[in-house]
């Protein structure tokens, strides 16, 4: 398996990967060809407008005036012609890349151009021609006859959402040195993709609308890989990124009178370090000692005293092997315990300094989280503690502890320093009370934001929405063998010309590949995206999104995705680096062979990859936390093993979504597994949060 020495990954999680690598990801290597293409639809109109001069050297106003011309192309009826002038606009946005030199110049004039054409209207006249495209029934059924589907059917498509994708991805990413016109700019973008001025819904919608007509089978050409890229950027645009959900988060527990968040998960999530794997080999030490175990106290098995069963004597215990595993574990974990002293002086001085002194009192050393309590659990707790004591309850009261000795007291007081409550918790409260007096309350004040827009337009289809990103996520996942039933997502990645040598159907299977990674990265991303905003917007809304990804077999999904060689699908070389936009239009190509290709670039893990395993990992954190029957689903899908697997993988993030995920269904896992997994179980003691009395490792 090779996880015995897996280097600790250098992973930085994001909204999403770099600027360059974003953008790269939208092309497929067999559209390759259609970049020249562009280049001469530019060319030659241009050059007949402007002899003599590249467009590097042109003032802005010539710019302009050049660019309204081209958008005056796009209003003509002829389809051919359109289209030519679609790509000469596409070309722009890629950063004219035949007048630069270098990458840095291609993406500068990428960035400048599209700032250049969204200012000039170019964003609205495209969006009128998706619309158009999306509802050419013609295509849609010339592409149903068809027996293959290949790029050519979704040729206009794919220029008008490239476009439109770098035009979001451009302006959405702040760079320090962008003027002030262009900050003026992205917010006024951002307004206009969030509230519909033009239209009755928000532009995600319309992308949403592609989906399920995609996954219906009524549009097979649609090209779903640009589809979902453009569909995720454009949510992280309006509804905001992880840092901007963090201080949105802040500003709404103000808002609602809430103490303030006791850490930043963000950062303490940065400063986490690793911990290392129960590794491969070790298990299998570990499985070859009990079977020698069980060859030596089978004897003894048998003439066991039927009284042993209550007192839970262990028959191993007489042993020497057993002692001797114990040891080794020390020796082992010497290097560890070293590790773990390191990381918690990492911890502790990361964590922001102006903070009351009260605060400080409550962080334990040497743990990352703060513990946290729920009011229920305190409910819980006095409940049970009363009928002990005292022999009745006293329903939700927290605050009468007469009768009650010493100690209960003491555990009360410090149950209350560590209570949490939740902006859901508040929710749910002021829906109670509107549910319980709803004439003399009145309706509730909804602030219109962006996310409280999108679930509006959403609510009507979002069952359907969730079937069509699962049904997609699930023929994309490397674990799903091609089923005639299944749809084809790969419309947009397969030439017109089969390959015939061995080395075009080598770089198509990367092509593909790589085609379904990014298929997988864009759904992970925007699904997490959607439950985190809904969440913080209103629980209730949340809950909705979370059944309906239930009912659609997300769990099951989820499960089946990570039931694989985790460690070869997180280093998978599926990218030709010398092939990625922006290198290929500036650099002379080398001489591919089957051996360059073979080789792979030299990097030490698939950012991609790991970024969706996390953000998968995310969602099914989210759909099943508090939520008993989500968690028993866990335990009958068998997930244990299969999360198991996924910890060998060393990066602090995932090992603690892993971790968190093993925890909620420890205490259904049973004795014998909790004892054979002692180092599951420490790793998630020192990495998981802590709830006060929760008995997670050692309830039955």
């Amino acid at each position: 398996q090779g996880s015995v020495d897996c280097p600790n990954l250098e992973f930085e999680y994001g909204d999403a990967d770099g600027h360059g690598a974003e953008i790269a990801e939208l092309y497929s290597y067999t559209e390759e060809s259609e970049l020249s293409t562009n280049r001469r639809c530019f060319e030659e109109d241009f050059h007949a407008q402007v002899q003599g001069r590249r467009w590097l050297e042109v003032d802005r106003a010539q710019q302009k005036a050049y660019v309204m011309r081209l958008l005056d192309g796009l209003e003509v009826v002829n389809r051919d012609k359109r289209l030519k002038v679609a790509r000469a606009i596409l070309y722009l946005a890629q950063g004219v890349f035949g007048d630069c030199d270098n990458e840095g110049d291609v993406l500068h004039w990428s960035r400048h151009n599209s700032f250049l054409l969204y200012q000039l209207g170019t964003f609205t006249a495209f969006l009128e021609l998706l619309n158009m495209e999306i509802d050419n029934s013609q295509a849609c059924s010339s592409a149903l006859r068809k027996p293959a589907i290949s790029l050519a059917d979704s040729t206009e498509l794919r220029v008008l959402l490239s476009v439109m994708y770098l035009m979001v991805e451009n302006i959405r990413v702040e760079q320090e040195e962008d003027p002030p016109e262009w900050k003026t700019c992205r917010e006024t973008f951002r307004m206009e993709l969030s509230f519909p001025v033009h239209t009755e819904e928000p532009f995600a919608l319309l992308l949403f609308t592609m989906v399920t007509k995609f996954c219906s089978g009524h549009a097979p050409h649609f090209p779903m890989k640009k589809v979902l890229l453009l569909l995720w950027k454009v949510l992280l645009f309006t509804l905001g990124g992880f840092e901007a959900l963090q201080a949105m988060k802040v500003r709404k527990r103000e808002e609602l009178g809430l103490p303030p968040l006791p850490e930043d998960s963000i950062q303490v999530m940065r400063s986490m370090r690793a911990a290392s794997p129960p590794t491969y080999s070790i298990d299998l030490m570990e499985q070859q000692q009990q079977q020698k175990r069980g060859h030596r106290s089978r004897r003894p098995l048998v003439k066991q005293d039927s009284l042993d069963i209550y007192n839970e004597r262990d028959p191993f215990k007489n042993d020497e092997t057993g002692v001797d595993e114990e040891e080794n574990d020390d020796v082992d974990s010497g290097i560890e315990g070293e590790l773990d002293l390191m990381e918690r002086d990492a911890i502790i001085p990361a964590m922001p300094a102006q903070r009351p002194p009260i605060e400080r009192v409550s962080f334990p050393k040497g743990l990352p989280w703060a513990p946290k309590v729920r009011q229920k659990d305190i409910e819980h707790f006095l409940e049970a503690s009363r009928n002990k004591f005292i022999g009745f309850t006293l329903g939700q009261d927290t605050e009468t502890l007469i009768g009650l000795p010493r100690p209960i007291h003491e555990s009360v007081k410090t149950l209350k320093q560590h209570k949490y409550v939740s902006i859901s918790d508040v929710q749910i409260k002021n829906e109670e009370e509107l549910e319980k007096c709803p004439m003399s309350l009145g309706e509730e004040e909804v602030e219109e934001t962006p996310c409280e827009i999108l679930y509006r337009a959403m609510l009507y289809n979002l069952p359907q929405y969730m079937i069509a990103l699962l049904k997609i996520l699930l023929a994309a996942a490397p674990t799903s063998k091609a089923k005639t039933d299944s749809i084809n997502i790969l419309a947009d990645v397969l030439p017109e010309e089969m390959p015939i040598t061995v080395l075009q159907s080598m770089k198509l299977g990367i092509d593909v590949n790589r085609h379904k990674e990014i298929i997988v990265k864009s759904i992970s991303a925007l699904l997490l995206l959607l439950l985190k905003h809904f969440k913080l917007n209103h629980i209730y809304q949340f809950e909705y999104v979370s059944q309906h990804l239930v009912f659609a077999n997300c769990i099951p999904l989820i499960l089946k995705f990570f039931n694989q060689n985790i460690m070869s699908y997180i280093t998978a070389k599926n990218s030709i680096s010398v092939l990625d936009y922006p290198h290929c239009t500036v650099c002379d190509l080398p001489e591919l062979t089957a051996e360059s290709l073979e080789a792979g670039d030299n990097n030490q893990f698939c950012w991609r990859n790991l970024f969706s395993c996390i953000n998968l990992l995310r969602i099914l954190n989210k759909l099943t936390k508090w939520k008993h029957s989500r968690t028993m689903m866990l335990v009958v899908f068998k997930s244990a093993p299969i999360l198991k697997r996924a910890l060998k993988v060393k990066q602090a993030m995932m090992q603690l979504y892993v971790l968190k995920l093993l925890k909620i269904q420890t205490k259904y896992l049973g004795r014998q597994w909790r004892k054979s997994n002692m180092k599951t179980m420490s790793a998630i003691y020192q990495k998981v949060r802590h709830r006060m009395n929760d008995d997670w490792a050692y309830g039955n």
